[in-house]
């Protein structure tokens, strides 16, 4: 599965909405633009994406409404496999999390800016998830395969959060 991304006004991106009904696509926005993503196995329709590949889920995308939350994350190349590894093995407790609709990790195919989306009934839930201790222990400073803390990051850049709306 992939998702493919885009930015525009909000306008033009119902427009292309509307002409590919058929297509899963969520369209959102935030205090900056309009977002419209793309799931699925085929091609993308836009001219310019961003693309990545889905290489873990769970839940369904609410394309009628919701709160999205991308969390960027750049990923050195070697350190690709150990992130990853660290996702595909994680607790799953987001999942029990009232108003969680859908969690994607999205490996960057032209970057090396990896995509950590969830979907969320409302922005309050999302808020309830960051205050909870599953939250704490999902994010608490993660220890190498040997138990040792590593030197070396794998994180070249600070990660950035970006929000939005289905309206």
């Amino acid at each position: 599965m992939n998702i493919y991304m885009t930015t525009g006004t909000f306008d033009y991106l119902q427009t292309i909405l509307q002409k590919y009904e058929h297509e899963t696509m969520i369209l959102m926005e935030n205090e900056e633009s309009a977002l419209l993503l793309h799931e699925t196995e085929k091609k993308s329709v836009f001219q310019s994406p961003r693309s990545y590949e889905v290489i873990d889920s769970s839940g369904l995308l609410d394309k009628k409404s919701g709160f999205f939350v991308m969390n960027h994350i750049p990923v050195t190349d070697e350190g690709r496999p150990v992130f990853e590894y660290r996702f595909k093995n994680r607790a799953g407790n987001l999942e029990k999390m009232p108003g969680y609709k859908a969690f994607r990790l999205l490996r960057p195919l032209k970057s090396d800016t990896y995509i950590v989306l969830t979907c969320w009934k409302d922005e309050q839930s999302f808020q309830n998830w960051k205050k909870s201790q599953a939250f704490e222990k999902a994010h608490s400073k993660q220890e190498t395969e040997k138990g040792t803390k590593s030197k070396i990051t794998i994180f070249p850049r600070p990660s950035y959060v970006k929000t939005y709306l289905i309206l």
